[in-house]
């Protein structure tokens, strides 16, 4: 089964997470994706991916995926966030990482925790349990 992949990164992490999707494109192109609204779409264009669009983070993205990952149908979340930024939406934001520890499902929250998150689906050849 392919794997179903939620990405999202606060602003000033979205060139990081571009340049991650680049690293990885050939792998992320097996998955499906979903990703915030910004997010997503630079991954389409930047990356060339394919990426279902949710709703921008502030906007109620972060709760959408939360609500998918809650019901099984999300595999893995990419999640880069600004530590040093005052996000607007906090309270959806930690529900979200609250609701990965809740059903044991893997979240990365920096560039290196994503990379190594990432090397191992590869190594178990992108292959649902």
């Amino acid at each position: 089964m392919t794997m179903k992949i939620a990405l999202i990164a606060h602003d000033h992490k979205k060139d990081d997470i571009v340049l991650l999707a680049r690293e990885f494109t050939p792998f992320l192109s097996a998955c499906q994706l979903m990703a915030t609204g910004t997010t997503g779409r630079r991954l389409h264009d930047e990356a060339g991916l394919t990426v279902e669009c949710l709703l921008s983070g502030p906007f109620g993205g972060d709760l959408q995926i939360g609500a998918r990952l809650a019901v099984g149908d999300v595999d893995v979340v990419v999640f880069l966030r600004d530590p040093m930024t005052a996000q607007p939406h906090e309270p959806d934001i930690n529900a979200l990482v609250r609701a990965c520890d809740v059903h044991n499902v893997p979240c990365a929250t920096n560039l290196a925790g994503a990379r190594i998150l990432l090397r191992g689906l590869i190594l178990q050849g992108c292959v649902h349990p």
